[in-house]
């Protein structure tokens, strides 16, 4: 062996392992086996960073469990391992890619190798075996789906719903700098009836908050962990009392509620909390995708569209017409909401291939729900940061607008009746005339009348 491998061995014999890697032989078979990608789509940190989490609370359960065989000496070092690992320390030691086999055992046995390894480099002797010390009472096929609950709800609850209340609370503060200012309400993308600002605004702040608490509701169901139930849910090879145990352990690790699954065949075989957790993260990419579009229609212009709001400008718009700005932010996040829905769509088909006692499309599955939560989130922080926080409205042209709208004479149909009410619209429309003028000239109203009873600001 020269200086750059070393040799590790499995099952079906010997490999040559970098030598500067944790990682063993089941490990680099999965690197030669599987060179599909770009290099870009390895399993994510947030998995790898769970089985981290996951190896410390299995282990916990079986030095009580059974301690004779997870003695002292190999716990102390093997929990350190996997602490490295939780925190992000070790992540240069996961090389593998999404696209390996459907269980995520190669994933499983690459944190099981490093553990093992950075173990007895602790240790200074050969004291853990991957198999029979780091994957003690498991299976892949319980620790994958555990891992996967455990990044979900870590990545929702620490990273995206704060992002989504910091927008919602900048919408809150733009209520209220906002508020008495009336506009054009529109319906169709046409011209309707006056609406505030900042009711206009209100209704994305509701969208938002109503998204969280959707979140939250589908948070719920991935507390529950497979752990426990070992290759098909049986537990087979685990001691009574290692799911509550290990559960219990994954809880205090991250301050989540976390417990053992009851039905561990459900557990193993179904993902159906992964696909209703999506699901929320579709209908927050909807909003998101409705309320960038509002923001860019009313920022369209400078001159020749909406106007009425003015959104920052951050970079040049065009390498070839001088002084564009374009809406940038609201580009962003309208391609991810096309993202994440698409990985609705993947995540959804890929739930319903379950085979039996096992779903075989676990990294797939685990990659598209993380790359969603990270896309939102991000996209999130980045609208707030570099536009929504400098909306503000353009009042001369919302008065402007407002002032032209033939929908204010929806004021009028209570007085003169709907059909009425149409024709003034359609007269001033067709002559280019003002509503005032239209109505008199029918009949309808007088000056008098239609002044003591028009009043455009009093309709919202």
């Amino acid at each position: 062996m020269n200086t750059e491998f070393r040799l590790e061995h499995d099952s079906m014999g010997e490999v040559r392992v970098p030598a500067d890697k944790y990682w063993g032989a089941q490990t680099q078979r999965s690197v030669e086996n599987f060179p599909i990608g770009t290099g870009i789509e390895t399993m994510p940190g947030e998995i790898i960073r769970a089985f981290g989490i996951l190896k410390c609370a299995a282990a916990s359960a079986n030095r009580i469990l059974v301690p004779q065989k997870m003695t002292d000496e190999k716990y102390t070092v093997l929990v350190q391992a996997a602490r490295e690992i939780s925190s992000g320390r070790l992540d240069g030691h996961f090389p593998l890619v999404v696209w390996q086999t459907g269980s995520g055992t190669q994933t499983n046995m690459n944190a099981n190798e490093v553990i093992a390894n950075r173990a007895n480099e602790l240790a200074g002797k050969k004291l853990c075996h991957p198999n029979d010390d780091v994957n003690m009472s498991q299976s892949s096929n319980d620790t994958f789906p555990t891992a996967l609950h455990i990044a979900a709800v870590l990545a929702l609850e620490e990273n995206l719903i704060p992002a989504a209340e910091e927008l919602a609370e900048t919408f809150r503060r733009l209520e209220k700098m906002h508020e008495g200012i009336i506009k054009t309400g529109r319906t169709h993308l046409q011209d309707a009836v006056p609406i505030a600002f900042s009711q206009e605004i209100s209704g994305w702040r509701g969208s938002l908050e109503r998204d969280i608490e959707l979140i939250r509701l589908a948070i719920a169901p991935l507390y529950e962990l497979a752990l426990g139930g070992t290759a098909v849910g049986t537990g087979l090879n685990a001691p009574s009392g290692f799911a509550e145990l290990a559960a219990q352990e994954i809880a205090e690790l991250t301050g989540k509620p976390f417990v053992s699954a009851k039905n561990k065949f459900h557990a193993l075989t179904s993902r159906d909390e992964i696909v209703f957790a999506h699901g929320a993260l579709k209908a927050l990419a909807g909003d998101l995708m409705k309320i960038a579009n509002d923001v860019r229609w009313l920022a369209s212009g400078p001159r020749c569209g909406l106007g009425e709001i003015t959104i920052p400008e951050n970079e040049p718009g065009s390498s070839i017409m001088p002084g564009k700005v374009n809406p940038t932010q609201c580009e962003q996040v309208t391609m991810v909401a096309v993202q994440v829905t698409g990985n609705d769509t993947a995540i959804g088909f890929a739930a319903s291939q379950g085979n039996f006692e096992l779903n075989v499309f676990l990294p797939v599955i685990a990659y598209n729900f993380l790359q969603s939560v990270r896309l939102l989130s991000d996209s999130i922080r980045s609208f707030n940061r570099n536009c929504a926080v400098g909306i503000r409205a353009n009042e001369e042209k919302m008065r402007r607008n407002l002032k032209d709208s033939l929908m204010l004479v929806t004021a009028l149909s209570p007085y003169i009746g709907y059909e009425n009410a149409a024709k003034t619209a359609k007269l001033a429309y067709t002559n280019d005339i003002s509503l005032k003028e239209a109505c008199v000239r029918e009949g309808f109203l007088t000056e008098d009348q239609f002044d003591e009873i028009f009043h455009p600001e009093q309709m919202v």
